[in-house]
């Protein structure tokens, strides 16, 4: 069991982890539906992180934060429709706090009734650089990833309200430790992709964004997100949430303060996810590029400096896809290569071991084996997954349990309630090429009654995107792509 990592001999009971490191990474490895751990970071140094912690810890360095407002409309609050400031965690506590405007910097700018403040996205490896110290307040090593840290982690700082808008994560799963506040995370199975109207405007690379707000969808221009099965559930600190590769998710913190902290593990499909971002890349930056721009359509993301050139982005594409190959024939030589006995096999692991890095680089192949037959292990076991209350499935709505903090009960209700109609009045901020259940005519081309309008409005560069870039389609070339380069 893991929580010795004194040395001493711990009292009964003290710092024993409900599962091994080894069961944990089983768990996370494999399991397809989001769960919540419990107790396994009770001993973690970084269970006890605090904004006024954290601010004497940088001593005054400043960080961004996204600002968005707390009143909500039928259109994703998108990071491009987002203010940006540089401030102090101790600006920001005093903000928060209600303290006078001249302590809060340049969040005396925005009244805390009407805004909301988000440090997201931050990698502490960066922001701690020179306080190298704080990495080993983090162990992943307790969920099986030895050497794992706050090195590779991200730390997410909000006031009640914050948000990230609903999407999909192109790479790796995701393991979100809550350590302060609590934050209700809204989750859609991959299957539903269709029912979120997946979009690549504003384009982020790893990141699929859905045109819903589900916070307050519009159920007339998405009549489709009816059917998305929702999994709503409240993390509360101490609790590790964990979400599968391709899950969509939109996470809101309902505290005044929240502090969460997540790492992103690997996966051997990465690097086919991989050639199709690069794939998606190439089309956006090229299709985008050509339009004339206008003040209105702001298409990249700010975590995305620049629209990169054809040039660069095929480089990308090509790298991607030697990776790919290069990671297929040395799993293949892995596989035949023979091992004449159980030390060989050791020894290989461990060597395995060594080379696992968190990034990638086209050169390498970086991506985390399964070293215990995964799919065996899915096929074998997955009914043997120790459900209970240290692992708690956060199942569909129709279906919730209280067991993981406070389950939302009445999502179904909201989108049964509204069928045929939407909440207030309809807002959008460009046109979308939404088709009706029965796909008879697209959204755009319909008055507000639901009558077809008098003549037909144009189609735009965004709406041709979200068709020829949707993830179905990339999926599809990715394949054609890989077919065409391997014969």
């Amino acid at each position: 069991m893991a929580g010795a990592e004194s040395g001493g001999s711990a009292a009964p009971g003290e710092d024993v982890k409900p599962f091994t490191p080894e069961t944990a990474k089983e768990i996370v490895m494999s399991l397809q539906q989001p769960a919540v751990f419990c107790n396994m970071v009770g001993d973690w140094p970084a269970l006890h992180w605090n904004v006024k912690y954290l601010s004497a810890v940088l001593d005054g360095k400043t960080i961004e934060f996204r600002i968005g407002s707390k009143t909500m409309d039928l259109v994703p609050q998108f990071e491009t429709r987002c203010s940006y400031v540089k401030a102090t965690l101790e600006e920001f506590l005093a903000w928060s706090s209600g303290q006078p405007s001249c302590l809060s910097g340049p969040f005396s700018c925005f009244e805390y009734s009407k805004c909301w403040a988000y440090a997201d996205y931050k990698y502490i490896a960066r922001i701690f650089e020179d306080k190298a110290e704080i990495f080993q307040d983090i162990r992943w090593s307790d969920f099986g990833f030895p050497g794992r840290s706050g090195k590779e982690s991200t730390l997410w700082i909000g006031s009640e309200g914050a948000n990230t808008p609903c999407h999909l994560d192109s790479y790796g799963c995701n393991l979100v430790l809550q350590v302060q506040g609590r934050k209700r995370w809204h989750l859609f199975p991959p299957g539903d992709t269709s029912f979120l109207y997946p979009t690549r405007i504003p384009y982020e690379e790893s990141s699929v964004f859905s045109q819903v707000n589900v916070a307050k969808p519009d159920l007339k221009r998405f009549p489709k997100f009816r059917n998305a099965t929702a999994h709503v559930v409240t993390l509360s600190p101490g609790q590790v949430l964990l979400v599968p590769r391709h899950w969509w998710h939109y996470v809101e913190s309902i505290d005044p303060i929240t502090i969460s902290i997540n790492s992103w593990i690997e996966l051997d499909a990465d690097h086919e996810a991989r050639v199709e971002e690069a794939i998606t890349r190439t089309l956006v930056c090229a299709i985008k590029s050509a339009e004339n721009p206008s003040e209105d359509d702001i298409w990249l993301n700010p975590t995305e400096v620049e629209a990169t050139s054809h040039e660069i982005n095929l480089q990308y594409l090509n790298k991607a896809m030697s990776a790919y190959f290069k990671c297929q024939k040395a799993s293949v030589s892995e596989q035949t290569r023979p091992s004449s006995t159980e030390a060989e096999r050791v020894m290989s692991a461990s060597r395995k071991r060594r080379k696992k890095q968190v990034g990638w680089e086209p050169e390498g192949c970086k991506l985390l084996t399964h070293e215990f037959g995964l799919s065996t292990f899915k096929a074998e076991k997955f009914q043997k997954i120790p459900f209970g209350p240290h692992l708690i499935q956060v199942l569909p709505q129709s279906q919730e349990t209280s067991s993981a903090g406070t389950v939302e009960s009445d999502y179904r209700d909201l989108l049964h309630e509204n069928k045929g109609g939407h909440f207030g009045k309809l807002h959008c901020t460009r046109k979308q090429l939404a088709m009706s259940n029965d796909l008879e005519m697209p959204a755009n081309q319909m008055d507000s009654d639901g009558s077809p309008n008098a003549s037909q409005t144009a189609l735009s560069t965004n709406d041709l995107l979200d068709c020829l870039v949707n993830p179905h389609v990339i999926s599809l070339v990715a394949q054609l792509l890989l077919e065409r380069a391997g014969v």
